[in-house]
């Protein structure tokens, strides 16, 4: 397996971390299943200023405080109710930055990621 992305590599600005975390591979181990995936697609929110970021103006709140965190921290929540969204933080400590994983490319553990999937199977494409 590779190597570990060491914290420093996630202390700078929520744009320029969206640019370098594309091509990484994101590892889950899931039971007995090692899952994969390339990181295809990403999106930076640069917080207090941004006016897509859960953040914009300072707001701070149990669902946002995570933002908050110092650059390297990963969490997952919920939008309209239906999808969950992982996100990374950026920077330091209190900036507010975060990068959305919006794609990713299944290296290892196919089968097991599509069982993860809240969809209905499509047959015969």
């Amino acid at each position: 397996m590779g190597k570990r992305l060491e914290r420093e590599f996630y202390l700078k600005n929520g744009i320029d971390l969206a640019k370098d975390l594309l091509g990484k591979v994101l590892v889950k181990r899931q039971g007995k299943h090692l899952l994969k995936g390339r990181i295809a697609e990403t999106e930076a929110y640069m917080g207090f200023e941004d006016k897509a970021s859960h953040a914009y103006q300072g707001k701070r709140t149990e669902r946002t405080e995570a933002m908050y965190n110092e650059g390297g921290y990963s969490y997952v929540y919920m939008i309209y109710g239906m999808y969950n969204c992982l996100n990374i933080t950026a920077n330091s400590e209190g900036n507010a930055e975060a990068v959305l994983i919006r794609a990713l490319e299944p290296m290892e553990g196919t089968e097991t990621m599509l069982q993860n999937r809240p969809v209905k199977k499509i047959k015969d494409l």
